[in-house]
């Protein structure tokens, strides 16, 4: 039997920090006068450095998003979904390996690490944007994430909730469950192999039984 595992994005997916992370960049946008419609959610699954290189073309806007960013993680609040501590156990207890590959930085997953050590001690492996020289939509964190845990991206499993993030799952060759946590159902039809609404409910027999 070929050797599976299970790769998860964080934000919108494992901890419920989507809205905050909402408006804290549609603050952004307003305060450097951006003319991007939507803006949170055009940079949903991108990391910083691309973020800052699309978006704000001068040093000085550049220091003060990362400034006011790291401001905002420092005392972000990490509130795990329901289910997804089951879920987690339930794959450890079937030897089933987890790694999260997300555009974070390193220095917010220290800071998940120290205030929730229970939680993250739940992986195998952490990808983050320091990591990898392309942001989602590439496929570049969840192809890293499998070589990690030594398995093949093809019979991997990705649970993604934005559009970027779900291309980047696809385009890996794994099998992609779409969150419906962040944007709606009708948003996300299409772009997975399957929709769940939450982890609550969700076994791993269920992740297996998911045609391609």
């Amino acid at each position: 039997m070929k050797k599976a595992a299970a790769l998860f994005d964080l934000d919108g997916v494992l901890i419920d920090s989507e809205p905050l992370y909402s408006e804290f960049y549609d603050s952004i946008a307003r305060i450097h006068n951006l003319k991007v419609e939507n803006f949170s959610q055009v940079i949903k699954g991108s990391t910083i450095s691309k973020i800052l290189s699309d978006f704000f073309p001068t040093e000085e806007m550049k220091v003060d998003v990362v400034r006011r960013l790291n401001e905002f993680e420092r005392t972000m609040p990490f509130p795990v979904f329901d289910g997804v501590a089951d879920f987690l156990s339930e794959l450890r207890r079937k030897g089933i390996p987890t790694v999260i590959a997300t555009s974070s930085a390193p220095e917010k997953m220290e800071q998940l690490s120290g205030r929730l050590p229970d939680f993250t001690s739940l992986f195998d492996a952490v990808v983050t944007g320091a990591d990898v020289s392309k942001s989602k939509p590439d496929p570049e964190c969840y192809i890293l994430a499998a070589r990690l845990v030594g398995c093949d991206p093809a019979d991997c499993y990705v649970f993604e909730d934005s559009i970027n993030g779900l291309k980047a799952g696809m385009a890996s060759g794994a099998t992609v469950i779409g969150l419906t946590t962040t944007l709606p159902e009708a948003t996300l039809k299409g772009k997975a192999h399957k929709l769940i609404s939450g982890f609550t409910g969700f076994s791993v027999e269920d992740m297996l039984s998911i045609a391609r």
